[in-house]
């Protein structure tokens, strides 16, 4: 199975001693960044909704961002990444197996990159999936990357010879993947809080439990749809009553101050 997650906000840009590979999309990535160079701080303010200092330093990110990077500028995507997803995923503790693996399986979409492997290096960067930035394609990264996201994972799922997504990623960055494109079976895990009898979606636990499951699939070496019932980290259960077909719900009791 494939599977995808969303990037991060937030960046580790520790120093990493893993050979890395490249993206397939560098050229649109390229593109971008020189879009993005061109943008003012104002701009960059109102596109992401960033306050003067991260505008500042996305600006500069920007500036110095090169076509052919040198590799001591680059980090790998699922190294790099630290928000919950990557607490989650905690992709720093994979054996060399499990990183293999998950370089074959696991996908990051990415507004500026499009889709990106675990170990594909990548410039330090922000660009969220949902801004609207107005290139030659339309006004905004969904108008710019179509259905090339979802023709990109279609493929690499024949190549692993199956035809299942497992979909951990949040709906602003997989409404980058056309689902007529992707042709694919899908599946996307709902996680849920417990309490007094209801269960509710809390967004800071379902983002790292999206990257927990990824990380489970892929330690656990997971191939079937019907594997995935089996997820049992971080107190998250099986819900077969509040589960619907594609969309397999984990529950765990609500945790204190949640």
């Amino acid at each position: 199975m494939l599977i995808t997650i969303s990037p991060a906000k937030k960046l580790d840009w520790s120093d990493r001693d893993v050979a890395m590979t490249t993206p397939e999309f560098l050229e649109d990535a390229n593109r971008l960044a020189k879009t993005m160079r061109n943008l003012t701080l104002g701009d960059l303010r109102g596109l992401m909704d960033l306050s003067d200092d991260l505008a500042r330093l996305n600006r500069d990110r920007f500036r110095a961002f090169e076509d052919a990077p040198a590799d001591n500028t680059l980090r790998p995507a699922a190294l790099c990444f630290a928000g919950d997803t990557y607490q989650g995923l905690q992709a720093e503790t994979f054996g060399v197996d499990e990183m293999a693996r998950a370089q074959e399986r696991l996908r990051i979409l990415s507004g500026l990159y499009g889709v990106l492997r675990p170990l594909d290096g990548i410039q330090p960067y922000r660009l969220e999936m949902g801004s609207r930035l107005h290139t030659r394609r339309g006004k905004s990264l969904y108008d710019y990357w179509r259905d090339t996201p979802a023709r990109a994972l279609k493929r690499q799922a024949a190549a692993l010879g199956t035809d299942t997504l497992v979909n951990c990623a949040s709906q602003e960055y997989f409404g980058a993947v056309d689902l007529k494109a992707l042709g694919l079976t899908l599946i996307t895990p709902q996680f849920l809080e417990e309490q007094d009898g209801s269960a509710k979606t809390i967004s800071f636990f379902a983002k790292r439990a999206r990257g927990a499951m990824a990380r489970w699939l892929i330690t656990r070496d997971v191939t079937t749809p019907e594997g995935i019932v089996g997820f049992d980290l971080d107190g998250y259960r099986h819900d077969r009553a509040r589960s619907k077909p594609g969309l397999p719900a984990f529950t765990r009791p609500r945790q204190t101050g949640a």
